[in-house]
């Protein structure tokens, strides 16, 4: 338990510093600091005992931030691949549950829910893909697999926090892609989307351990 606290609360501090240099270029502190929040998150969840699929998924997440705050296209290729692998693993974690039951997304309100992802799904489709170059296979790629998650956490039962993670989750790959494809270099949004990407961000890799361990 000494151990789970420390290395959540050491996320906490880690993420408080990462969220003061969000706007700043990338840097070896800006990158250790992004790095550290998440994945001392996933050693909460393995000290906590908690499910291996949560401590993947935290691990693979914490990957993926650190080659995003290096910049570059590369990198940028790299932090999406490790994403996507997060989000992956977050689909089975949420489906393999024993209260976990996909009928949920044939019922209300998950049938709603459902409904809405397919609609924003075909939004982000539609608004990146002339917009993202020659990462329009992998972003379009990439849109069904964050959906799937957000999906998958309908089929938990409603109030266990979940899938309030799993949109903010979502909400925060939507804001960064705008970020990167849609908005111009000197739009006015561009002063506060890195600190809404990491707040929406960091709070579901809480959200998830807080549910999970």
């Amino acid at each position: 338990m000494a151990v789970e606290a420390a290395a959540a609360a050491g996320g906490a501090v880690c993420a408080i510093g990462y969220l003061i240099m969000a706007a700043r270029p990338p840097g070896a502190w800006r990158s250790l600091a992004k790095t550290a929040s998440v994945a001392l998150l996933a050693l909460a969840g393995w000290a906590a005992g908690g499910p291996l699929l949560l401590v993947l998924a935290l691990a693979l997440c914490a990957l993926g931030d650190l080659m995003l705050s290096r910049g570059g296209e590369t990198a940028f290729m790299a932090g999406t691949g490790a994403f996507a692998a997060g989000h992956l693993a977050y689909t089975a974690l949420f489906l393999t549950r024993a209260d976990s039951d996909p009928a949920r997304l044939l019922q209300l309100p998950g049938a709603a829910w459902a409904a809405v992802l397919l609609l924003l799904g075909a939004l982000m489709a539609r608004v990146l893909a002339p917009r993202a170059g020659a990462l329009k296979g992998a972003v379009l790629g990439y849109i069904p697999v964050i959906l799937g998650m957000a999906a998958a956490a309908l089929a938990l039962p409603p109030g266990s926090g979940v899938f309030a993670a799993a949109c903010a989750f979502m909400l925060s790959d939507m804001v960064l892609a705008a970020e990167t494809f849609v908005l111009a270099a000197a739009h006015p949004l561009r002063r506060v989307t890195p600190y809404a990407v990491w707040a929406l961000y960091w709070g579901a890799q809480a959200g998830f351990l807080a549910a999970f361990s």
